[in-house]
């Protein structure tokens, strides 16, 4: 499920962020490798990779079967770890690679999907004639940034600019419009706070500016204010990383240490202010309109109108403030530092954000910290890979209609459609059957799911991309134009009518989401690929795995989130006292379960951090074995008769399970499950599979497991 609150984020970091630890609404919340921006039980195997063959571009995908026998552990008992059973082979087999975070199944379909949209961008990078606009601006955007030796020779000029407009500062009432420019150059919330357009809470159909809290180079703000050893020892190097990086600025050591230290104090000033992941995950929190002179009134010394003015934005009247407790405190911050604080904490974050443009000594330092410290990867990923993350990110579209023109069938299309309106079918027959739920509330909840948009694919309207100017060869000022063209792109959206055509992913993306407001679900083709939906497999296994991630996104229109938002997307309570009362009881369920489970060290699960995804998790698998038991019941053909052992040793009902399963392989490394942990709404791929299963009395029953095993739990949970 994605945030609520659509704001950029900055265009290096958010790309090579789907590098070293994959980003997925369906498995995992944006865990960047590589980046600074504030985005389990098993033993997992950590040694690299054996070296292999120099890589090369894909003109085909390689395939991997829906179900995999060789990625299970026959070995395992089903009823004592079934996560052993059916990924222990998957585990053994794919250590994590020395440029990755984490590896799983999620992340072999993304790196081969990379691996053939870099073909794509080779063959155009190299093509002067015969190209298309959009083929113009991907290609020699890909080329540039291949350019090493161009990037090498131009050091770290590229920050000249701005730490000129920042050099300028007299005082911090000089601070607006300096930092709107910035805003715009970079896409990043790290610089003091983010702004931009998203859907007003209270009428999804209005556009209106959103002022969001920011600031932090870390991961998240209880990274400044744990004390545990682990969080101290992070602190200690992180300051050092900020000195370091001042140092390459040109600073002498002494004072670098000093700047670090002002950093490391405004920044833990700003994460006392700011609300817990926790926190955010409640819209009413978020949810706290003001007009102009409410906004002012947050932050005196601050002149809005002269920031609104510099991003082109002078005559807005209506703001939604996420935390005004966080721009109190910044005002408060700004009135009480001097302008030199200011200045230093400001070449600190154009630094950050711009050091993967710049020269190897600048995206070395950044890669050491953040990525090595940090998430425990070994090795930057090669060229290419962030050179295509950077390509889908910025111009993400137009190398989509590349994508799906080769990969995306109408037939593939059509399956999928079909299997989602069988999950929404089940989902109707599942709340009807409801003995918690009132009739009004069961009204109101099949309107609501009745309104949800499917879309499957690609966008039905490509994205113009005619004003954003790509060069060849200057690789950092396509990225600028590229922060700009999106900056612009998204501010252009107040006061204008909602298109609700609009993506928030890109085709080639191995990702789902739900998103709330637009009460849409939404899958692009690079996720309909084997072995996440096989179409040479048969239904069991893609009814557990698709299906199941259907259903998944599907139930989040009803979690703990998604259930305060209406029909139309409006943040409105449609619940009874009583009924409401009745949900959380059984939501509360799945929150105890999943507060036993570790995660790594002494840390547990934060499971009102994973309420949401741990409830569309059951909801989903549940959805999935709904669907496709009418599935099989349309087409006696197909069925299979119950417990007789007839592909790979399986029944049709443990090929559905073990097939559910598999999606959810992965090895991981200590240091990013750390950060995971406390950053990540989704739990660790173990328990998505254990912790849901020992809730279905059919995969007791498909297993043969008996009461007393470790598969089979007394009380089940079960919300939807």
């Amino acid at each position: 499920m994605r945030t609520f609150v659509r704001l950029a984020q900055p265009a290096v970091l958010a790309a090579l962020a789907s590098i070293g630890a994959f980003a997925y609404a369906q498995t995992s919340a944006p865990t960047p490798a590589s980046t600074s921006a504030s985005s389990q039980a098993s033993t997992p195997a950590l040694s690299a990779a054996p070296t292999a063959s120099p890589e090369r571009p894909a003109t085909s995908f390689p395939y991997t079967p829906g179900l995999d026998v060789k990625s299970m552990d026959r070995n395992a008992d089903p009823c004592v770890d079934f996560y052993q059973y059916a990924c222990g082979g998957w585990m053994k087999n794919n250590p994590i690679p020395a440029d990755q975070a984490r590896w799983s199944v999620y992340s072999k379909l993304a790196q081969d999907n990379q691996r053939f949209l870099w073909g794509i961008l080779e063959d155009l990078a190299k093509r002067q004639d015969g190209r298309n606009a959009n083929q113009q601006k991907i290609g020699d955007y890909f080329d540039a940034c291949m350019d090493e030796k161009a990037i090498e020779a131009r050091g770290s000029a590229p920050l000249k600019p701005y730490f000129d407009q920042i050099a300028a500062l007299r005082s911090n009432k000089d601070l607006p419009r300096v930092l709107a420019r910035l805003h715009l150059a970079l896409s990043d919330p790290g610089l003091f706070f983010g702004f931009g357009a998203s859907q007003d809470f209270g009428d999804s159909s209005r556009v209106i500016a959103f002022a969001t809290a920011g600031g932090l180079g870390l991961p998240d703000r209880d990274s400044y204010l744990k004390q545990d050893a682990k969080s101290k020892e992070v602190r200690a190097k992180y300051l050092i990383h900020i000195a370091n990086t001042f140092e390459l600025l040109g600073d002498a050591p002494a004072q670098a240490k000093q700047e670090a230290a002002r950093v490391m104090a405004i920044e833990t000033e700003l994460a006392k202010a700011s609300l817990s992941r926790v926190d955010k995950r409640d819209p009413y929190k978020l949810f706290h309109k003001v007009d102009a002179k409410g906004l002012q009134g947050l932050t005196p010394g601050f002149d809005w109108h002269a920031y609104l003015d510099e991003l082109g934005q002078g005559k807005q009247t209506t703001f939604n403030v996420t935390e005004p407790g966080f721009f109190k405190a910044l005002g408060k911050m700004w009135a009480s530092n001097d302008v030199e604080g200011t200045r230093t904490y400001l070449r600190w974050q154009v630094a950050r954000n711009m050091s993967p443009v710049l020269a190897s000594n600048f995206d070395r330092e950044h890669f050491d910290f953040f990525s090595k410290t940090l998430r425990g990867v070994q090795q930057q990923p090669p060229r290419w890979k962030r050179c295509v993350a950077l390509v889908d990110h910025q111009l993400g579209e137009a190398l989509g209609q590349e994508f799906v023109s080769r990969a995306f069938s109408p037939q593939l299309k059509e399956k999928t459609l079909h299997m989602t309106r069988q999950i929404e079918t089940a989902m109707k027959k599942d709340i009807d059957s409801l003995d918690w739920m009132s009739p009004e509330t069961k009204k109101r909840a099949q309107e609501k799911l009745a309104a949800i948009v499917n879309k499957i694919g690609y966008p039905d309207k490509w994205r113009d991309y005619g004003s954003y100017v790509v060069k060849a060869g200057d690789f950092a000022g396509n990225v600028e134009r590229g922060h700009q063209f999106e900056e612009h792109r998204q501010l252009a959206k107040i006061g204008k009518p909602l298109d609700r055509t609009e993506w928030g992913m890109t085709p080639p993306t191995v990702n789902a989401y739900f998103d709330p407001q637009m009460n849409d679900i939404n899958f692009p083709a690079g996720v309909l690929q084997p072995p996440l939906y096989d179409p040479k497999m048969d239904d069991a296994p893609n009814y557990g795995n698709t299906g199941g991630t259907i259903g998944h996104e599907l139930t989040h229109a009803f979690d703990d989130e998604g259930r305060q938002f209406d029909a139309q997307g409006n943040l409105k309570d449609w619940w009874t006292k009583e009924d409401a009362k009745a949900y959380e009881e059984r939501a509360q369920c799945v929150v105890d379960q999943y507060a036993q489970y570790t995660v790594v060290d002494d840390i547990k699960i934060n499971s009102k951090l994973t309420e949401g995804e741990d409830i569309a998790d059951l909801g989903g698998l549940i959805l999935g074995w709904m669907a496709w038991q009418e599935e099989m019941a349309s087409l006696p053909q197909k069925a299979q008769p119950q417990g007789e052992k007839l592909r790979d040793g399986l029944t049709p009902e443990q090929r559905f399970f073990v097939g559910n399963a598999q999606w959810a392989c992965e090895n991981d490394r200590p240091e990013n499950q750390r950060v995971t942990a406390m950053t990540d709404p989704h739990s660790p791929g173990r328990f998505r599979v254990n912790g849901l299963l020992v809730n279905m009395p059919q995969f007791q029953q498909a297993f043969q497991c008996k009461a007393g095993q470790p598969m089979v739990k007394e009380k089940h949970c079960r919300v939807w």
